[in-house]
């Protein structure tokens, strides 16, 4: 099975704050992850948005069918941390860390199986 990368690096977002994004629109086909960003309330979800359309069109530069994608992996990893310092009563000085975040995301085409798998699950539940 042929797969698409999309890598968006340097996000000024801490990774635990991505993540949470991640976790729902992984293994979502295409579309339902684009209605699924479209409206959350995270600030993640916009960079997502456009790290997913760059995922989709490098899918359509390698000749796979933008119909069949489906989200297979999305991985957040930390990057960088910029140290600063806040002053504070005192004397005293807190640590600031701004956290920045490296996010991957991999489209992988669905294979028919699956989709004649969910079709009939959902003629079941129908029928019940």
């Amino acid at each position: 099975m042929r797969e698409a990368k999309a890598h968006l690096r340097y996000l000024s977002i801490a990774p635990r704050k991505v993540r949470l994004v991640a976790d729902v629109i992984r293994g979502k086909e295409v579309e339902d992850a684009r209605n699924t960003l479209r409206f959350m309330l995270k600030r993640a979800a916009a960079p997502f948005n456009t790290l997913l359309s760059s995922a989709v069109a490098n899918a359509a530069h390698n000749a796979m069918d933008k119909e069949k994608l489906v989200v297979k992996i999305v991985r957040v990893d930390k990057g960088p941390i910029l140290k600063r310092y806040l002053p504070r009563a005192r004397g005293r000085a807190t640590p600031l860390r701004r956290r920045r975040s490296h996010v991957t995301i991999v489209l992988g085409e669905r294979e028919e199986a699956d989709v004649t798998n969910k079709k009939q699950s959902k003629q079941r539940r129908d029928s019940q």
